[in-house]
């Protein structure tokens, strides 16, 4: 994918930074995006704070997050993936993530792209101006196209295939229908009274 990369550089953004406790009332993973950084983007009169990355109007479309280190800790809501997903974004580039934060990523359809804390660097440094604010993301070659370089990232091959394919832990299931029809078929004859 190619889109604006919104640079946030701070360490530590926390689950509850990405979407606050206050939006956790729903179970629906749509809706969320606009409380995405809540506290970030909003004053007490919910009128936008102006020096926010994504209330500047070049950024407000952004679908590439480039975050600083440790990503998504604090607690693990699967809420904070909806709400990036549901306002737009489709990757986020760190040097690191909270592992159950990573995980839940990838159940979402978010590409977590890990970078060597210098590449990352560098690309956060180029996406703060906008005219060089657009970036390519390769899944499958496990490349970031930013500027005129190419950066490399690894990832677990069954993961990024996944991203590849669209698929959830539901849809890898789904591969899968035709034997499960065939099992439950074989089962009810051999205990009917299930």
């Amino acid at each position: 994918m190619t889109g604006i990369a919104a640079p946030i550089d701070l360490i530590n953004i926390d689950t509850d930074m990405i979407i606050p406790k206050l939006f956790l009332k729903t179970i629906k993973r749509t809706g969320l995006g606009v409380n995405l950084f809540d506290d970030m983007r909003y004053n007490e009169d919910r009128s936008e704070i102006e020096s926010f990355i994504l209330n500047d109007e070049h950024y407000r479309n952004a679908q590439i997050l480039v975050a600083g280190d440790n990503f998504g800790c604090g607690s693990s809501r699967e809420h904070a993936p909806w709400a990036l997903a549901d306002f737009g974004i489709r990757c986020v580039i760190s040097t690191s993530y909270a592992d159950i934060f990573y995980n839940n990523c990838f159940n979402n359809g978010i590409c977590p792209v890990v970078l060597a804390e210098e590449d990352h660097r560098e690309i956060m440094d180029l996406v703060k101006d906008k005219d060089a604010s657009d970036i390519s993301v390769n899944l499958e070659l496990k490349q970031v196209i930013a500027g005129n370089k190419i950066y490399t990232f690894d990832m677990e091959d069954s993961r990024r295939e996944r991203l590849l394919e669209g698929l959830d832990h539901i849809g890898i299931t789904l591969q899968y229908k035709e034997n499960i029809d065939v099992f439950e078929a074989q089962d009810k004859n051999k205990r009917p009274w299930v």
